[in-house]
């Protein structure tokens, strides 16, 4: 689809004839008549943006768009290389726990789980147990630690207290985290709260405690 401003927008291999790529996601190609020579390109939500010359030939674009989905791929699957095993993750935590919680948060196990419908994460602070969906493999980092800080946060404190959200503040990158999970959450209509803090209404009354990143019964 071209748009007046000269976007471009792929949703997949079968629109995108020529591009020499697995299009999985939807790809905004973006032109610029001040851009001369640089090709640049980012992920944004769900989507990969490219940024190309306005001068480049539809040839051009399609050889462009492949180079950089793929490098973008690659890079993606090299952090999960690092970083997707239940081991690296625990190791993650425990850094984060020291970093910003004095190491006080320690749990006893951290571990990514299938995709939860309604959660980012949850947390079982009786038995110190912490979960990660699987659909935060693909955020950022920065989007993952803040999830891991808030719920290790709940072996400190269980509940949404000031003094809960105090530990989790700590953590330098928090607002913008959330306001990054609440975009996803709106763009891909997800009942996700971005803040994870409706989870824990009907838990707390029982004696195990739980933290479910996101509200339930939505």
């Amino acid at each position: 689809m071209l748009h007046r401003d000269g976007r471009r927008i792929l949703r997949d291999r079968a629109a995108a004839p020529g591009y020499g790529c697995r299009v999985a996601v939807q790809v905004e190609v973006k032109r610029s008549a001040r851009r001369r020579r640089t090709v640049s390109a980012y992920r944004d939500g769900d989507r990969i943006v490219v940024m190309i010359p306005g001068r480049f030939t539809r040839a051009e674009e399609a050889e462009w768009v492949a180079k950089m989905v793929a490098r973008l791929d690659t890079g993606t699957r090299a952090r999960t290389r690092r970083s997707g095993t239940d081991t690296a993750l625990a190791r993650r935590a425990a850094d984060l726990s020291a970093r910003y919680l004095d190491g006080k948060a320690r749990p006893a196990s951290v571990r990514w789980v299938p995709v939860m419908r309604t959660r980012w994460a949850s947390c079982t602070p009786v038995d110190r147990t912490i979960r990660l969906s699987e659909r935060l493999r693909e955020m950022p980092t920065w989007v993952q630690d803040y999830v891991l800080v808030h719920e290790l946060a709940h072996l400190i404190e269980p509940g949404h207290t000031p003094r809960f959200w105090a530990l989790v503040d700590r953590y330098p990158r928090t607002e913008r985290a959330r306001g990054y999970l609440d975009g996803i959450s709106a763009a891909a209509h997800l009942p996700i709260a971005d803040d994870l803090s409706e989870d824990l209404d009907d838990d707390l009354a029982g004696s195990a405690v739980r933290d479910d990143a996101g509200p339930e019964g939505h």
